[in-house]
């Protein structure tokens, strides 16, 4: 439903912006607003997510982001669609949030097959979304009739979550995160200690008063605290600041440069595939852009089935996440290269069909890979991590597609050829250190 909603208003903000006075450059500027508010707030708003608690965050983020769209449907001039543009760019989190919440709802080996069904729902809301935005235009006020629409889908999302079962979706999650926060301190206190041997294997009972959240809790201040806590609606803003500060400092200063630099070579990559598209395919091979639309429709509908596919691919892998991410990197940079070269338009339809498979196993992985090296303590805040890595993407792949188009029609995906490239580079090397980093562990 998110996406359905966002989708109806993405392709007409040009439009309208346009309609509105505002010449090319001015357009440009406008429209970059959204990302470059994405680039600071995703980080945050994650890790706020975190502190406070996810169904209070998910509210903020749907009330917030209904605000921002209905305020976009009285814009009538420049300055009222930017001011619109300030809370969604701000507080369009919901998806991230949802992620999170999942993260901690599940296993590690259940992930990559739950966030490959949430994808696949997101890419079905994006694909009907456009169809109903497109004929709602097509009547007069039609921009704005979409806004509303939007607007009135966040309010019912916003209402779905304050009817949700949430004592028991938080007891479930308390139990499961404790569960794994118990094992590990069990296993330490069998090693200091032999009298524990029983209570390491769920026999004895030598804490007759403690819980498994208490052990919970005690794991998270032995992590540096990351911890995950759910805290008082009430919590002094100090607080919460400060608890915020503390889980992105600990993101940043973790070792996960490398899959930060993987993800954002490949979102680069990717948007540069797509930068261009229907320009080329007009310039290459005279397709007509109604014909380039279905085809985008096609690769749109692909992504989407795809998405049910990545819990078998991760089985066939044995859960082994660095090798899949690596495979589904050069299969994509492969692909890349293939329409880069195509001479027909069976070429281009030929990567179109295997590219929307592999980038939505790849967005999986890395996710999972992220959420593995980090810890389930702080998903929100390295999802949000991810999300502004890839608004870092979204900021730099116009400016490199139009330096590139300025030498080819095939200069953007040529570039986005030689960043992929640059991807595969660095997880062959960083791999076997992930890979001895986690023996060591296991030792």
């Amino acid at each position: 439903m998110d996406l359905f909603g966002v989708s109806m208003i993405i392709p007409l903000l040009s439009h309208h912006v346009k309609s509105l006075g505002a010449g090319p450059t001015v357009a440009g500027i406008v429209g970059s607003t959204y990302g470059v508010l994405q680039l600071f707030s995703s980080t945050v708003v994650g890790s706020w997510s975190d502190v406070v608690g996810r169904r209070y965050s998910l509210l903020t983020c749907l009330l917030l982001s209904a605000f921002g769209y209905g305020l976009l449907g009285t814009s009538t001039s420049i300055g009222l669609f930017v001011l619109a543009r300030i809370p969604v760019g701000l507080f369009k989190h919901s998806l991230s949030i949802c992620r999170a919440l999942l993260s901690d709802m599940v296993s590690e080996s259940e992930r990559p097959l739950v966030m490959g069904h949430f994808n696949a729902a997101s890419s079905v809301g994006f694909i009907l979304g456009p169809v109903v935005g497109g004929y709602l235009t097509e009547h007069e006020g039609g921009f704005y009739t979409s806004s509303f629409t939007c607007a009135a889908i966040f309010l019912l999302n916003a209402g779905l979550v304050w009817m949700l079962p949430w004592s028991e979706i938080l007891s479930y999650r308390i139990d499961a995160n404790s569960n794994r926060s118990s094992s590990k301190i069990c296993h330490i206190n069998n090693i200091k200690n032999s009298t524990y041997h029983n209570f390491s294997n769920g026999n004895g009972h030598h804490h007759p008063g403690s819980g498994s959240a208490s052990a919970s809790k005690s794991s998270a201040r032995q992590q540096g605290g990351l911890g995950w806590r759910e805290v008082s609606l009430f919590q002094s803003a100090w607080k919460q600041l400060s608890s915020i500060s503390s889980k992105i400092h600990t993101v940043a200063s973790s070792d996960m440069w490398d899959l930060f630099l993987v993800r954002l070579l490949m979102a680069v990559a990717i948007m540069l595939y797509y930068s261009n598209f229907s320009l080329a395919m007009e310039e290459r091979f005279s397709l007509r852009p109604k014909v380039t639309g279905y085809l985008f429709s096609y690769s749109s509908t692909l992504g989407a089935l795809a998405g049910f596919l990545v819990g078998p691919v991760t089985q066939l892998y044995g859960n082994n996440m660095p090798a899949l991410l690596l495979h589904s990197t050069v299969l994509t940079c492969s692909l890349i290269l293939l329409y880069t070269v195509a001479a027909s338009v069976w070429h281009v339809l030929l990567s179109s069909t295997f590219f929307a498979i592999s980038t939505t196993i790849g967005r999986t992985c890395i996710t999972d890979l992220e959420l593995q090296r980090g810890g389930f303590q702080a998903s929100g805040t390295l999802i949000g991590a991810g999300q502004s890595v890839t608004a870092v993407g979204r900021v730099l792949a116009p400016l490199l597609s139009g330096l590139a188009q300025e030498f080819s029609p095939c200069g953007p995906p040529s570039l986005g050829v030689l960043l992929a490239l640059s991807a595969v580079g660095l997880l062959l090397m960083r791999i076997p250190k992930w890979d001895k980093r986690g023996k060591v562990k296991m030792t």
